[in-house]
Formats: structure tokens, sequence, C-alpha cells
């Protein structure tokens, strides 16, 4: 769910297979949107760190283009452009979903959402950037262990919960 973009250098691959599926409903990652932003506007926010770099060398090698990656102070410099990226890939990227709720209330979203707010209508970099959903569960499950019949506090209630954006054990 989400992070599609950065981190390997197969990004151009798994795009192409993702647009293979049908009904395909791809949720926005943060590292997505950092993609999207450099598609939008030709500057990449996080300067092509945090996996940015393999996410550029994937669409270089497509294009047979130099492997022009270039450490600088504040970050990366790179022979790609926004308009090397394929219609269909910045299609993609540009119409990913913030969340998605199916027909048995169970939510997808990437990163979390503040329970103590509405679901809908949180600001768009909350479902792909908040990260306090899953420890607060965590802690949650701790301490109910020793207060049962304490409920977990949510405004919006959903049947289950998916996120992605943090390594879990679980």
């Amino acid at each position: 769910m989400g992070d599609i973009a950065d981190g390997w250098n197969e990004v151009y691959e798994c795009v192409e297979e993702l647009l293979t599926i049908r009904n395909l409903i791809a949720i926005k990652g943060n590292h997505n949107e950092w993609l999207n932003q450099f598609i939008q506007t030709a500057y990449h926010p996080d300067q092509w760190r945090q996996g940015g770099a393999a996410t550029a060398r994937s669409y270089l090698r497509l294009l047979g283009k130099e492997d022009m990656i270039l450490q600088t102070g504040s970050g990366y410099k790179t022979a790609l452009n926004p308009s090397d990226i394929p219609e269909s890939h910045r299609h993609f990227f540009s119409h990913q979903h913030l969340y998605y709720i199916d027909e048995f209330n169970n939510c997808y979203v990437h990163a979390g959402f503040d329970r103590h707010q509405a679901f809908k209508g949180q600001r768009p970099e909350v479902y792909y950037w908040d990260r306090n959903l899953w420890p607060a569960a965590l802690s949650y499950n701790a301490y109910k262990r020793h207060q049962p019949g304490n409920k977990f506090r949510m405004i919006t209630v959903s049947n289950e919960i998916f996120i992605g954006h943090t390594s879990t054990d679980k």
C-alpha cells in the first residue's frame, strides 16, 4: 500500500506490472507523492535521498540514458526529467487514492490517520505520513490486557485497518 517508488531499482518494472491489474486500487504513499511532485514540478522534494536515486536509476536504465546521479551537499542531481517518465506512469502516480474503504468497511491507508478526528476530510499528507495510529494501537493492546472492557477510541470506526509505511514484526 503505497511506496512503489523509492527503494529499489525496479520501479519502472513494478509500475508496468501494476498497470496490468484490472480494477487496481493504488494507495498513495509518501515516496509516491515525492515522485509525483517531481513529475509535476521537476523538483524532487527530498532531493532523491531515501531511495529516490534507485527510482531515478530505474527510469534512466529504461531510457538508455547515462546513469548520472551525482551526490551533492543537499541531495542528488540526475539526468532524469519529468518528461522522461512514460505518460501511463505519470497518470498512475497522479491518480492514486489517499485511502480505500471496501464494502466490508475495511480501511486501507498508507500511513494512518488521526483517530481523534473524523476519518474523511483530514489533510492529504496525514494519510501517507502520520505514524501515530499503529503505536497507539500497540499501546492499547498492551493496556487492555490489564484493563479489559475499554475500547480503542476512534471517531470513525472501521472493521479492520490495513496500513503500510511502518515496518512491523507481526
